[in-house]
């Protein structure tokens, strides 16, 4: 993988049009490792945190795309698990796939565009309504997000059918370049790597590697057994426990919790599918009530004016109870 020539993605004038008015209590400043696990540190009492997953959509507002961050986060407390892809210069921009026929008005692999080239395209949302919108840089986002919000980096290389393993392992290198001393990366303290297996979170540990937590399945009890015994300290792990809560594993999420470990659900492929919007706000009702610490979704704005504190959520547990045993 050629080294990124991120040089000219400094003039960062975004065409963002009139920006979203963002509160200061949907902010949140990073600005160290310590930050971050604060963060990411799991407590009884804490708001269940609402991620945007390829940083959140909506009607006019597309996938991956910073215009779409920043109107979601004018609206709620967030942070974005973001993917990106290499153009044919080597410029690390925002995109889900590895070609762009989904999500814009252009077809053909990111790969065989420049990122001059990309700029001609417009974005599309999920309805397929072409927007105003142009695909960013990496180091847009970044620059965009910086004191503002937390990102989670999704390596599409890793997992992405057809992609040969050398060049899973550049991705991997790529990924530990930056993130290091010098690296394109290394003065943004906001950066969570979502990781596939516990080889690829030694793999950037291995490498010296302390400025950024993980995003880990734990879903199996010899999951967190093996992080358990692992080198990697518990406070730089954040829990994915797929895409629900599984109350045959309420004592390993009790020992994740008692290591001050957070858990995330992610309903893209369940809840977030389903087309009804009643429907699918019911289970987003039920998704809550079940009490994960996180829960990934598509469509984070479609969370507004349902129960997120937990004195809120107990509140309507204890009332199911209730009327149960009447």
């Amino acid at each position: 993988m050629r080294k990124s020539i991120l040089t000219i993605c400094l003039s960062l004038t975004l065409t963002m049009g009139a920006s979203a008015q963002i509160p200061d209590a949907h902010i949140v400043k990073i600005n160290s490792i310590e930050d971050l696990q604060n963060y990411f540190k799991y407590s009884p009492d804490r708001d269940i945190i609402i991620s945007g997953h390829r940083g959140g959509m909506m009607s006019g507002y597309p996938e991956n795309c910073i215009e779409s961050c920043e109107k979601t986060l004018s609206l709620m407390p967030t942070f974005f698990e973001i993917d990106f892809s290499f153009t044919a210069d080597s410029i690390p921009v925002l995109m889900h796939d590895l070609t762009i026929d989904r999500t814009t008005t252009g077809k053909g692999k990111v790969s065989d565009y420049t990122y001059a080239q990309l700029q001609e395209f417009n974005l599309v949302d999920r309805d397929k309504k072409v927007t105003p919108y142009k695909i960013p840089t990496l180091k847009q986002m970044l620059e965009w997000g910086k004191d503002k919000v937390v990102f989670n980096f999704d390596n599409k290389y890793i997992n992405t059918k057809g992609v040969p393993d050398s060049v899973k392992r550049a991705a991997l290198e790529y990924y530990a370049r930056q993130l290091s001393p010098g690296g394109d990366w290394a003065d943004y303290h906001n950066i969570m790597l979502s990781v596939r297996s516990l080889d690829e979170a030694l793999f950037y540990w291995n490498k010296g590697l302390r400025n950024v937590m993980f995003c880990v399945e734990i879903s199996k009890p010899e999951h967190y057994e093996a992080y358990d015994a692992s080198p990697i300290p518990w406070k730089y792990i954040m829990a994915y426990i797929r895409t629900a809560v599984n109350p045959d594993m309420q004592k390993i999420y009790d020992k994740l919790h008692s290591k001050g470990v957070m858990t995330m659900t992610s309903i893209t492929a369940s809840s977030d599918k389903i087309k009804n919007n009643g429907d699918r706000r019911v289970a987003y009702h039920r998704d809550l009530l079940s009490e994960p610490d996180i829960i990934e979704t598509d469509y984070p704005s479609e969370f507004i004016g349902l129960p997120w504190t937990r004195k809120a959520i107990h509140a309507q547990q204890d009332a199911a109870t209730a009327k149960r045993r009447k």
